[in-house]
């Protein structure tokens, strides 16, 4: 019936399944670096003696928590 390979068709089968699963994993593990490099800098500037709302703080630690959860929801489940 079909002239496809069917490893070929499973791959595009699961890639219509889940779109774009590569470039939200990169983004989730852009976000992930981001997050925890504001969260080290913000650490540094309250070592230093330095000011900080706290606010700014809790939403740096839920970036660095909400990430990270991401990447590791949308791992394969294979």
């Amino acid at each position: 019936m079909s002239k496809l390979d069917p490893e070929l068709k499973k791959k595009l089968l699961k890639e219509s399944q889940t779109p774009f699963k590569g470039l939200r994993r990169i983004l989730w593990i852009a976000f992930s670096g981001s997050a925890f490099l504001g969260l080290l800098i913000m650490l540094s500037k309250i070592i230093s003696g330095g000011e900080l709302q706290q606010n700014n703080l809790l939403i740096q630690l839920g970036a660095c928590i909400l990430f990270p959860t991401l990447f590791f929801f949308d791992k394969n489940k294979d």
